[in-house]
């Protein structure tokens, strides 16, 4: 079995009016040195599968059909056996 951490955010061309609301905050409690957020997602998928390989590939696309738009989003993932 593989565990997937899966992690989602918006594109860089795409506007985070919720990472820029983070920003303006810390900005505001003396964080002035932080220059940019972007807020995102951030999941853990259990995968039975028979490779690491295979697991890749399962996740892959689950992040492509539904866990992420693929249109304004970018995602990433790690896998680790366990």
């Amino acid at each position: 079995m593989y565990q997937a951490k899966i992690y989602i955010t918006l594109k860089q061309s795409v506007l985070d009016p919720q990472g820029s609301a983070v920003t303006k905050s810390l900005h505001a409690m003396g964080y002035e040195n932080v220059k940019d957020v972007r807020v995102g997602r951030y999941l853990v998928v259990d995968v039975d599968a028979p490779s690491k390989e295979a697991a890749g590939e399962q996740v892959h696309d689950m992040c492509r059909k539904l866990l992420a738009n693929p249109v304004i989003e970018d995602y990433t993932f790690e896998l680790v056996e366990v």
